[in-house]
């Protein structure tokens, strides 16, 4: 017998139903590589307390879906393992989206679908070289991840409140960890001992390296945000109490690619502020900002005893000789290998790490695939440029932030392998996000 329920009311009730079984494959799929992948037997209750906090955020995720992606954002933070929180999130995120038709892949530009799902292509043929499985099967499952987590980001941006949700959880997370990774640098509190790593802040995160360039994409979105307000409802000196934490941050991370980053981030938003129509003002005012923060973190640093340390950090490092031989190294192996070794293989067949993501994508994925990674890399840097040369930011996010972190963090991929770094994916998602939008109402 029909049910007497409209189609659409009974629509709803089978949604969540049908979320909560596929989700639950999914989350039981992605439980079981996890834990296969990390071969270490865990205590029951880590693992009971691993399922049932699953279990809670499929429940969030499907009462709450934007709570949810807060909360995926605000772990963004946490990437001390893998999965990390967020993966997790994420990955539950990702698959009630899939399971009741929330990803709307045609928000993304077509052209980085293509290129991403052509890059992910290229590892699995690549992955024939392999000489550990095991590792490829890992190194692969994040890229994969990595590659869905930003096209479904792009897709899940599309209107100015969920921007402002994505924003403001990110700012809450790069404030948080700057400010107790700077403060555990100099003053011992409970689990002060792992934000940090010897002289360096480190925050949650496995490297300095990384925990640096995850705060300055969040400083270079709060700079715009500082001269022209759009989503933020923060007063002035509350956005620059923030963007000194930020600041702190970066500098106490003692990461030469970090500075690097955010200085080549700080020049690009100030030239493209600079070129808008009654933007020297904005520009001429966050330069001086930019002055006085280097003079007070200058300041800073002579007054906590670390001006040895920065200047020993700036020089020329003993490793750094290492950078040069692993250029040397991945072009014999893709001269060996054509299609390349595989994911993950770099540090398997090299007595040296890959220092920069060209270079790992030349050795494990061939020319090809470095030509594909350069793809991704440039055509996301013409779209911020085209973004911030219309001032079309995403539903809110400067444009010019948007174009200054990606700059930056294609410095920062040339010393710094980046292809893993979650940031990079929710910057790169942006991008895309601002660029469908533009690309829809041209004159919006």
């Amino acid at each position: 017998m029909e049910s007497a329920l409209p189609l659409t009311a009974r629509t709803k009730l089978r949604v969540p139903w049908v979320a909560a079984c596929v989700g639950s494959a999914l989350l039981a799929l992605f439980l079981a590589l996890g834990l296969f992948l990390s071969r270490a037997p865990l205590p029951m209750p880590v693992v009971l307390g691993f399922g049932i906090g699953l279990l809670g955020t499929l429940a969030l995720a499907l009462t709450r879906y934007d709570a949810a992606v807060g909360l995926g954002i605000l772990l963004l933070a946490a990437v001390r393992i893998e999965p990390a929180p967020s993966d997790l999130v994420f990955g539950v995120l990702i698959a009630v989206a899939f399971a009741t038709w929330k990803f709307e892949l045609h928000r993304a530009p077509l052209s980085v679908t293509l290129l991403v799902s052509a890059f992910l292509a290229l590892n699995l043929i690549a992955s024939i070289e392999a000489g550990d499985p095991a590792r490829a099967i890992n190194y692969f499952a994040i890229s994969l991840y990595l590659g869905v987590l930003g096209l479904w980001l792009a897709s899940y941006v599309h209107t100015d409140r969920r921007a402002r949700l994505v924003l403001v959880a990110y700012l809450a997370a790069a404030v948080t960890s700057a400010a107790a990774a700077s403060v555990a640098l100099f003053m011992e509190f409970p689990g002060s001992e792992f934000l940090v790593i010897g002289p360096r802040a480190q925050g949650l995160f496995k490297d300095p390296n990384v925990f640096g360039p995850f705060l300055v994409p969040a400083a270079l979105i709060l700079m715009e945000e500082t001269v022209a307000p759009r989503l933020l409802r923060l007063r002035l000196p509350v956005k620059l109490v923030f963007l000194a934490v930020l600041s702190l941050g970066v500098l106490f991370s003692f990461s030469r690619a970090a500075w690097l980053n955010f200085a080549v981030g700080t020049v690009v938003l100030l030239f493209v502020l600079a070129l808008r129509r009654g933007g020297v003002r904005q520009a001429l005012s966050l330069l001086l900002v930019t002055l006085a923060a280097g003079a007070a973190l200058f300041a800073v640093a002579a007054a906590t005893s670390s001006l040895s340390f920065l200047e020993q950090r700036a020089s020329v490092q003993a490793y750094d000789t290492q950078r040069f031989g692993a250029q040397r190294s991945s072009i014999e192996l893709a001269s060996e290998h054509p299609l390349g070794i595989g994911p993950g293989q770099f540090e398997r067949v090299s007595e040296i790490s890959a220092h920069s993501t060209f270079v790992r994508a030349l050795a494990e994925e061939g020319v090809l695939g470095l030509l594909v990674v350069l793809a991704i890399m440039l055509l996301t840097l013409g779209f911020a440029t085209r973004n911030a040369t219309a001032s079309f930011g995403a539903y809110g996010i400067g444009s010019a932030a948007l174009l200054g972190a990606w700059t930056g963090l294609l410095a920062n991929s040339f010393f710094v392998d980046t292809l893993h770094w979650r940031h990079l994916w929710l910057v790169a998602a942006l991008i895309w996000a601002a660029t469908a939008l533009r690309i829809r109402y041209p004159r919006r």
